[in-house]
């Protein structure tokens, strides 16, 4: 009897030391990582894009008068002084205009010499008394009626002459050929483009910017720029002219950046990079591993000073860089936050930590 009460005794005591073992939970050793205490940093964004060098005057040269192209004596790329002929079309109906109007001139100023002598004697006559007044007042209207054709006639020869001067286009200024819509043998039509002539002069650095740009502050007035194809060729440039509407196909704005003294290496259509830098501002920027990421999106691992204990905190990301990302919300300064080795952490394991206390 007492050997049964014995063996139920230890099996009770085995029983309960099993249980107590299931019970109590494996010591985790405090995980190593490091961490830093957030703080503001100064944060530049710099801003680089590239443009092409185009004139400052950029003009759309046409007849000015419609006939058929004989001659074409200039090609894309050429340099051109003002005056100088560019093309002609045929000019034979406007020669013949101008033999009409000089007939008409020669036309008019006859009648002028009868209109002329009519009046002369009819104003003799009625000093004499030997004529009637309506004679004499209609020898004096078809006097003046003379004059005013004569006026019209020189008038149409003018412009017949210069419709003849209008068959040979010049170039407004000197410059150099772009662009041009016209071969021998068609026929262009006044006010059809026919050459692109980008004027001498200044030179802009022309840029699409995406409309955020301008959110950012600029830390000067001026654009360092540079060639594509020779990086040591630079020049520095001022913004001239921002375009008041969106692209509807890029949704960008155009900017022009005026070239202050540009090298001669910078060439219209040259490719050109431009670089500036906004304004210094205070923000909590911290290194891509400490990003982590909850249900609702960004977060980051808090260390609590007094229990060394990690809580997943979410955030809000401003925006995102290279190798660094700033917060706009969610955190504090003076508190720490794990910046690697957090991809095992759970909420409220205990920490060591090695980093920064500024």
């Amino acid at each position: 009897m007492r050997s049964l009460f014995r063996i139920q005794l230890l099996v009770l005591l085995a029983v309960s030391t099993s249980a107590c073992g299931r019970d109590q939970a494996p010591v985790r050793p405090a995980a190593l990582v490091k961490s830093e205490v957030v703080s503001l940093k100064p944060r530049q964004t710099a801003i680089r894009l590239s443009g092409d060098v185009q004139a400052r005057v950029s003009s759309e040269l046409s007849f000015q008068v419609s006939g058929r192209v004989t001659e074409r004596l200039v090609d894309v790329g050429d340099h051109v002084k003002a005056g100088e002929v560019l093309a002609r079309i045929d000019p034979t109906e406007q020669l013949a205009d101008l033999e009409g109007a000089k007939a008409a001139v020669t036309s008019a100023e006859a009648q002028l010499r009868v209109a002329t002598a009519n009046f002369q004697r009819q104003k003799t006559l009625m000093a004499s008394g030997f004529t009637t007044r309506p004679s004499y007042d209609q020898a004096q209207e078809a006097l003046h009626t003379a004059e005013g054709n004569l006026e019209a006639a020189r008038a149409q020869l003018g412009t017949s002459t210069d419709a003849l001067g209008y068959t040979e286009l010049r170039a407004s200024a000197a410059g150099i050929i772009t662009a041009r819509n016209i071969e021998v043998g068609q026929v262009a039509q006044s006010a059809q483009s026919a050459y692109t002539l980008a004027e001498d002069g200044a030179r802009d650095a022309v840029f699409d910017v995406y409309e955020s740009i301008f959110l950012q502050k600029p830390e000067g007035d001026t654009i360092q720029l540079a060639l594509v194809s020779k990086p040591d060729i630079t020049a520095l440039g001022k913004v001239r002219e921002i375009s008041p509407t969106l692209d509807p196909k890029t949704g960008t704005v155009k900017v022009k950046i005026d070239i202050l003294n540009p090298p001669p290496e910078m060439t219209l259509g040259s490719i050109v990079i431009g670089e500036g830098k906004s304004r210094p501002v205070d923000k909590i920027v911290l290194p891509w591993d400490a990003m982590s990421a909850s249900l609702k999106g960004p977060a980051v691992w808090v260390i609590d000073p007094a229990t060394h204990a990690v809580s997943l905190r979410d955030i809000v990301v401003e925006s995102y860089e290279t190798s660094t990302f700033v917060v706009g919300a969610g955190l504090a300064l003076g508190e720490r936050v794990v910046t690697s080795g957090g991809k095992l952490l759970r909420p409220g394991q205990i920490v060591t930590f090695e980093g920064n206390d500024a």
